[in-house]
C-alpha cells in the first residue's frame, strides 16, 4: 500500500530547482519571452498585441507587472504554509473574467503598483529574509516574461527558497515549457469541465482545454507532490478545485480526469469556500447567488475518492510560528 512517506524527501537535501539550471539558461529565457511580448501569446487568449512597447488586451498589462500586495501568507495550505508563512507575490490584473471571483479589486480592476524587474527581485529576496517558506506567484499566467526577467537579480541577491506557480491553470503550453526546470511547485486551479459553464463563469469558453493541456505538461515536469518530514511542500502538483454551488457532475468529471489522465497520487484541494462574490446576483447569476448547500462539500469529497483519489488535503491547527 502506498503511504505518504512514498511521497517524502529530506529538507537538508533539497534543493531549489532552479538553482540546478546554468543561469545564462534562465537568462536566455527571460529574454525570448520578453522580445515575445511584441506580439504576446503569453496565455490562451493569444492576443498578439505589442506588450513590449505599451499596448495592452485583456490582461490589460503591458510591459511591466502590476503586483498588487506581498506578505507571508497563512491562508494557504498547511504545506505551504507552515509556520512563517508563503510568501506570497500577488499580480494584478487577470486573463479570465470570471464572475465570482474573490479578488475582484486586484484581478479585474487593477489595483497595485508596476514593478520593475529589480524590485520584484527584491520583493522574493524581502520574503525569504523573513523566513516564509517559498516564494509563491499567484496569477502568474500573464506576466511569466517578467517573472523570468527578474529571477535572474534574485538568485544572484541569495534566492534559494522554492517556487510556487499559483495559477487558474488558463496558461500557454509556452509560458509552462518556459518555467520547466525553475518552478518547483506547480499548483493550478480546474474550475470547471465543460466549455459552456466556462463561457458563462469564466467568460472564457476554451478554458477547460487549455487548463487540462497546461496540468498535463505541469505534472509531466514535477510530478506527484513531495513534502519533507516537517510536512512542507518541496516539489510537484497540488491541483485546487473549489467546489460551486450545484456543480457536482463538473466536480465529477475534473476528479475522475485528475486520477485517471494523470494519477491516483494526485494531491488535490478539494475547497469549500465558495462565496457569491465578484458580479454574481439574483439578477445575472442567480444559480451561484447562494454558498454550498449542506453536504455538498462532503459529496465533492466522497467524490475524489470514489475516483481514487486519495491525498486531499485537510487543514490543521496552525502551528506555532516557531516551528
Amino acid at each position: 500500500m502506498i503511504t505518504e512517506t512514498a511521497f517524502t524527501v529530506c529538507a537538508r537535501e533539497f534543493r531549489a530547482a532552479y538553482l540546478r539550471l546554468d543561469a545564462g539558461e534562465i537568462e536566455r529565457r527571460a529574454e525570448e519571452a520578453i522580445a515575445a511580448l511584441a506580439s504576446c501569446q503569453a496565455c490562451p487568449r493569444n492576443c498578439r498585441v505589442d506588450r513590449l512597447h505599451g499596448r495592452t488586451a485583456v490582461c490589460k498589462s503591458g510591459r511591466y507587472a502590476l503586483v498588487g500586495s506581498h506578505f507571508p501568507h497563512f491562508g494557504e495550505e498547511d504545506c505551504l504554509r507552515g509556520w512563517n508563512g508563503s510568501g506570497t507575490i500577488f499580480f494584478s490584473w487577470c486573463n479570465l473574467r470570471c464572475v465570482f471571483c474573490q479578488n475582484f479589486d486586484v484581478s479585474q480592476k487593477g489595483e497595485g503598483d508596476v514593478v520593475t524587474p529589480e524590485r520584484l527581485a527584491e520583493m522574493m529576496l524581502e520574503l525569504q529574509g523573513i523566513g516564509c517558506h517559498n516564494i509563491n506567484f499567484v496569477t502568474p499566467e500573464h506576466v511569466v516574461p517578467q517573472i523570468l526577467e527578474a529571477l535572474p537579480l534574485a538568485i544572484r541577491g541569495g534566492l534559494r527558497l522554492p517556487i510556487v506557480y499559483n495559477t487558474s491553470a488558463y496558461d500557454s503550453l509556452e509560458s509552462v515549457r518556459w518555467m520547466d526546470g525553475i518552478v518547483d511547485i506547480y499548483m493550478p486551479d480546474l474550475k470547471v469541465w465543460d466549455s459552456a459553464a466556462a463561457k458563462r463563469y469564466l467568460k472564457a469558453p476554451d478554458y477547460p482545454e487549455a487548463a487540462r493541456n497546461a496540468i498535463r505538461e505541469m505534472h509531466k515536469q514535477v510530478g506527484p507532490l513531495v513534502m519533507d518530514e516537517r510536512g512542507l511542500a518541496k516539489r510537484g502538483l497540488l491541483v485546487r478545485h473549489l467546489v460551486m454551488p450545484g456543480m457536482l457532475e463538473e466536480t465529477r468529471q475534473i476528479m475522475a480526469w485528475l486520477a485517471g489522465e494523470l494519477s491516483p497520487d494526485t494531491y488535490v484541494n478539494v475547497m469549500a469556500q465558495y462565496y457569491p462574490a465578484g458580479v454574481v446576483s439574483d439578477e445575472k447569476y442567480p444559480e451561484i447567488n447562494r454558498r454550498l448547500f449542506a453536504g455538498e462539500h462532503a459529496e465533492a469529497v466522497r467524490i475524489a475518492h470514489e475516483a481514487g483519489l486519495w491525498r486531499l488535503d485537510e487543514r490543521r491547527p496552525r502551528r506555532p510560528l516557531w516551528g
